[in-house]
């Protein structure tokens, strides 16, 4: 998972020791050991969790942890959920905060194709071949089924007060490197891409949820 989903989890979390409970860690744990060493008690869920502490093997609709917790936290995971409203039920009532990166795959059209295509031609001839589908159209018909942001960000807005919203670049992510990213980012600022991933914080409606860190700023947000 990205360094500055990280960064940007820190910068809307309330101040340690806040319990936060993370959703789909995944195998490679998460942001767990992270945010655990930055003072959080964390629980991090996933069928495929690895073993410790911070960590169950268990299906959010699964989890008996009757909370609460001060913050909720998932990285790319709801596009996967159904059904998502219930899930978006559980978590607001487990926790007052809700953190996503997320994006945005309807948003993946010719134009992002194409240059993830030349992109990706690229770096395999430069000898660096990205641990990533090679073709965006492929796969596209094979993921169907996920939830499109208009459908995840409706389903947030009947639960959640937004806080904190960004559309960011994301194909750099299956590509690899900061020189990607750059890239990408630059021509989602000329109009040339549209901007395929999204951060979200958002507080569950008619619940205070505690203050973000100081010294953190949570103003800048994507204008595209």
């Amino acid at each position: 998972m990205p360094l500055d989903f990280a960064a940007y989890t820190l910068s809307q979390l309330p101040p340690p020791p806040a319990r936060v409970l993370e959703i789909g860690c995944g195998p490679d744990g998460g942001l767990a050991s992270t945010l655990a060493a930055a003072g959080y008690d964390v629980l991090a869920i996933d069928p495929v969790a690895p073993p410790g502490p911070l960590y169950r093997r268990v299906r959010l609709e699964e989890l008996d942890e009757p909370g609460p917790f001060d913050t909720a936290v998932a990285g790319r995971v709801l596009h996967h959920v159904d059904p998502l409203g219930p899930a978006l039920d559980k978590l607001a009532g487990l926790a007052p905060l809700l953190i996503l990166d997320e994006f945005a795959h309807e948003r993946i059209d010719d134009d992002a194709a194409d240059w993830y295509r030349g992109q990706y031609r690229a770096l395999t001839a430069a000898g660096s071949p990205p641990a990533a589908p090679d073709d965006l159209a492929a796969w596209r018909a094979a993921h169907v089924g996920l939830h499109p942001s208009g459908l995840m960000r409706a389903e947030l807005e009947t639960r959640y007060e937004t806080r904190d919203f960004q559309w960011r670049p994301y194909l750099y992510r299956w590509l690899g490197g900061h020189a990607t990213e750059g890239l990408e980012a630059a021509l989602i600022d000329s109009g040339a891409l549209q901007p395929i991933g999204f951060r979200y914080a958002g507080t569950a409606r008619g619940v205070p949820s505690r203050p973000a860190r100081k010294g953190t700023d949570r103003s800048l947000r994507s204008t595209s």
